[in-house]
């Protein structure tokens, strides 16, 4: 799949920041098959997650240590236990983890909440991706978390949607563009101070000067990661989120329970994405 070149990416504007990015999608319903069932699963601990809505066996991955380590200390603390499913979207995921939502009324405003501590990001990929049944740490955007450290308690799991092979293919090269963009605008930030006085002096041919030079250390240095034959595979048999992947640390994915994680994903819910009805995580256990 062919990559968009950074020469596109900085034609807009000098040291433009990158637009967001919409993604079409199938709207197939998602079924695991027999040869999903049969991959291997990374080594892990296993939980055992009981919600008002059914049960979820998940494992969770030892390369992703920090997370893997942060969930059990939480879980084996009770920590879990009484909180919202607090945003669902359909053929999307299913979030939950907040400790604000155990008590909160209709309408509060949920999300924000946490341990008072972020986890260092742990991105595996494309080992680790946004398979259907893949867990994930929630985190804030970009702009406020360059580092995309993930938030101490909060996860979601995959539903999504599947694709055909076209889409996966413009998907690619978004993300490879995004790959492009990003360390063009670590350059900017680190050299923001020439910037600033080359446009003080109104300086346009030093300007393009220090672009170009940008363009070319960017495509020297950047080797874009582009899908495998597995992800691939997955995307279109039994879907995800791709557009997800690279971004958001995956430490996890769900051995069984996907109907009681379909259950949640077609609730009812406001305009907030909450659920009409609470649906709670009774507790989490992890198997000794």
């Amino acid at each position: 799949m062919a990559a968009i070149g950074v020469m596109a990416m900085a034609a807009s504007a000098a040291f433009a920041m990158a637009d967001s990015v919409q993604n079409g999608q199938e709207t197939n319903k998602v079924e695991m098959t027999q040869d999903t069932d049969k991959r291997e699963i990374p080594a892990g601990p296993t939980l055992d997650i009981a919600t008002t809505a059914g049960n979820i066996k998940i494992r969770l991955y030892d390369d992703t240590p920090l997370h893997r380590d942060n969930f059990l200390k939480l879980a084996r603390e009770g920590y879990y236990d009484g909180v919202l499913f607090h945003r669902v979207i359909n053929d999307f995921m299913v979030q939950t983890g907040d400790p604000e939502s155990k008590e909160a009324p209709q309408g509060a405003m949920l999300g924000s909440g946490g341990p008072g501590y972020t986890i260092p990001a742990e991105i595996v990929y494309p080992k680790h991706y946004h398979k259907y049944g893949a867990l994930a740490a929630a985190r804030t955007g970009d702009e406020m978390n360059p580092e995309r450290r993930s938030s101490g308690s909060q996860f979601y799991i995959v539903t999504g949607k599947k694709y055909i092979p076209q889409q996966l293919s413009r998907m690619e090269e978004i993300s490879v563009q995004k790959q492009l963009q990003a360390y063009f605008m670590d350059l900017q930030r680190q050299h923001m101070d020439t910037i600033r006085q080359l446009r003080l002096a109104k300086d346009s041919v030093g300007l393009e000067n220090l672009r170009q030079e940008f363009i070319k250390e960017t495509e020297a240095n950047v080797k874009p990661v582009t899908m495998t034959e597995e992800q691939v595979r997955d995307y279109t048999t039994i879907g995800g989120t791709p557009h997800l992947d690279g971004q958001y640390t995956v430490f996890g994915e769900v051995l069984e329970g996907m109907d009681t994680v379909e259950k949640i994903q077609n609730a009812e819910t406001d305009g907030r994405d909450r659920p009409v009805e609470d649906i709670r995580i009774i507790s989490i256990k992890v198997e000794e």
